[in-house]
């Protein structure tokens, strides 16, 4: 197994080279690009001592997998560092507010909801390791930098980590359209972890079943459902409104 995956995208990138700079191994930027955001980039690259290669934009279309890489594309270590939801937890100073992912596989949802919990100042997002994208180079791009921001913790079993929240006073909290309570009417200002499945689907049986309550979020018009990322966003911003009350 080779221990360098490849990431693409300017927010990506940059990120990496802000948060973990000793993962980038080198980067390459489309040959005759001059602009000032490449510009920056390179800049950036220089301050971290890491390697930029000038490379041929089909070169670079072949490593990105077809992607839209912007032009920039870097090699980066493999390996991701192991991080226990315990470890976040104990590091708080204000009462947890988690977002769990149950059986979301569209790689640009998970980097969709990896940019909604920055937005939000979710402590860290929570998915399977089992029938799950996993964070690959797609959802990185997507994420516009949050892959390095917030915690990504993959578990083994899911309904026991919701179980082990619990024991932890945190209240979870599972998004469902038929449920009778909506958004507005739980109390989020103590410690909450919002369940979301992915779209069409929604929770698994388990995973509902562990759940302390669940709550829906009203809809006024015709949809019957939202993407993933986008009910991520209502559920965790509604938390956050209430605790500024």
């Amino acid at each position: 197994m080779s221990d360098t995956r490849l990431i693409h995208g300017f927010h990506a990138v940059t990120a990496k080279l802000r948060h973990a700079a000793e993962d980038v191994k080198e980067i390459y930027l489309a040959e005759g690009r001059q602009d000032g955001r490449m510009r920056d980039l390179l800049k950036l690259a220089e301050s971290h001592g890491v390697r930029v290669m000038p490379t041929d934009p089909v070169r670079l279309d072949g490593m990105a997998g077809g992607a839209r890489h912007q032009g920039v594309v870097a090699r980066v270590s493999a390996q991701q560092r192991y991080l226990a939801l315990d470890d976040v937890l104990d590091n708080l100073c204000e009462p947890a507010l988690l977002l769990v992912l149950d059986g979301v596989t569209d790689p640009h949802n998970l980097g969709a909801c990896l940019r909604v919990a920055d937005a939000a100042g979710a402590h860290a997002v929570i998915a399977p390791k089992d029938k799950a994208v996993g964070l690959n180079a797609t959802a990185i791009k997507v994420a516009s930098g949050a892959a390095d921001t917030v915690p990504y913790v993959t578990v083994t079993n899911l309904a026991r980590s919701l179980r082990e929240m619990q024991e932890r006073g945190i209240w979870v909290l599972g998004a469902a359209g038929e449920a009778e309570k909506d958004i507005y009417a739980v109390d989020q200002r103590g410690a909450v972890a919002w369940v979301l499945g992915a779209e069409g689907a929604g929770l698994r049986r388990l995973t509902r079943e562990t759940c302390d309550e669940l709550v829906r979020i009203p809809m006024h018009g015709s949809v019957e459902s939202l993407n993933v990322s986008v009910a991520s966003g209502i559920c965790l911003f509604e938390a956050r409104r209430q605790r500024r009350g």
